[in-house]
């Protein structure tokens, strides 16, 4: 029995770690959820309660990273400002 619960504190230590890199790479719940389904084959539901035992013991970061993760304009976003710049220069 020993062995199992070890295998399961690796496996979520090892959801965690991968959390943490989705968060490196900005990204929030449901596309960290999306990611690891599609490229380590973790059910979104074992990512999801994972990381909101992470919310629970890290309140205060999760907050900010949430507030942070707002103001940084999407990729489509960032392409349509460019877009309208170069429409209004001329050359």
């Amino acid at each position: 029995m020993g062995d199992n619960s070890s295998s399961q504190a690796s496996y979520i230590h090892l959801v965690h770690r991968l959390i943490e890199e989705c968060i490196v790479f900005n990204m929030g719940k449901e596309e960290c959820m999306d990611a690891l389904f599609k490229h380590a084959n973790i059910k979104p539901i074992i990512t999801s309660t994972v990381w909101k035992e992470l919310e629970k013991e890290n309140k205060e970061f999760f907050e900010a990273y949430e507030r942070r993760r707002e103001e940084i304009p999407t990729e489509k976003e960032t392409a349509r400002r460019i877009r309208e710049l170069l429409s209004r220069t001329t050359i």
